[in-house]
């Protein structure tokens, strides 16, 4: 299975005690390094490609050169969550090239890849960043994803603890995009309601009481999700694959255990095996490495199985 990743990704630094720091990144590539089946992994680091051109296609222009100024005076804050470093500008296109290489790869094999980059992407508006995210690293590739050859539609599952409200904005006007999320509510950023369905009935909100459980999720994707995912039909799946959902996680209060992440990942699996993951959140180091574990391994298992 392709994992995407370069050490680049760690000189975005968000500061001394900031959830999204570089231990995340460090923590899960321990863990990938030293399972038993660590030889099914092929490691990739992303190319640098004219990665602005796609940055563009959902981001201003101004937003764009306002984040690129900060960066080039060494660094700063778009609010009190979101910091930019010296480098952070580059490592965000990086980013961004890592999940067009992960959309490459899938498209290329017909089967899942995992792009493990930071910042992340789902809060990040067309013209502003917050919530850790500087550019919505999922809408950017599934608009990428939709001129490449035979893909007339994708969907974006949104698993994080928090709602995608960057994602859904860029997305909720394109008939060929369908977007869902399971997400705590109330919680940051507060938006996400199950009344918001898009322009063409291509939004699908779950939103999930504090202490929700494994069972809410499962009730959640056989009522919901599979026949709206099925409905729809797509030729792609991009999972926004956040791991703030633990009970373990300090952001949020939701009750799934890193094993729960392999009968979500079962669900993709069941929907296409044309999958990009990317990372999103996740802010426990053990329950975020061991999350991750899970959904490559039920990937590689179902991969074996066909």
């Amino acid at each position: 299975m392709p994992i995407i990743y370069c050490d680049k990704f760690l000189q975005h630094r968000t500061g001394a005690f900031h959830p999204e720091s570089p231990q995340r990144l460090s923590a899960i590539v321990g863990a990938l390094r030293n399972v038993s089946w660590s030889n099914q992994l092929n490691w990739l680091e992303p190319k640098a490609r004219n990665t602005l051109e796609y940055v563009q296609s959902v981001h201003l222009d101004p937003y764009i050169n306002h984040l690129q100024a900060i960066a080039q005076r060494g660094g700063g804050a778009l609010d009190e969550d979101t910091i930019i470093s010296s480098e952070s500008f580059d490592v965000a296109v990086l980013a961004v090239d890592a999940w067009l290489d992960g959309i490459d790869q899938v498209l290329q094999f017909s089967k899942p890849a995992f792009v493990l980059s930071r910042p992340p992407g789902h809060h990040a508006r067309a013209d502003q960043g917050m919530g850790f995210c500087l550019f919505s690293n999922a809408a950017i590739a599934a608009t990428y994803a939709l001129k490449q050859p035979n893909i007339k539609k994708v969907a974006i599952l949104d698993w994080d603890v928090h709602h995608g409200n960057g994602t859904e904005e860029i997305i909720e006007d394109n008939p060929q995009i369908v977007y869902c999320s399971l997400h705590q509510y109330p919680a940051y950023p507060y938006t996400g309601k199950a009344s918001d369905r898009g322009s063409y009935n291509n939004v699908l909100n779950i939103p999930l009481a504090p202490g929700s459980t494994l069972k809410q999720y499962k009730e959640a994707f056989d009522q919901q999700i599979m026949p709206f995912m099925s409905e729809f039909s797509p030729d792609l799946l991009i999972v926004s694959a956040g791991y703030d959902a633990n009970y373990s996680d300090p952001l949020a209060q939701i009750s799934l255990y890193p094993q729960d992440y392999g009968v979500l990942t079962n669900y993709c699996l069941q929907i296409t095996q044309k999958i990009l993951f990317g990372l999103e959140g996740g802010y426990d180091l053990d329950a975020l490495a061991q999350s991750v574990l899970f959904t490559v391994k039920e990937c590689l298992a179902e991969v074996q199985e066909r």
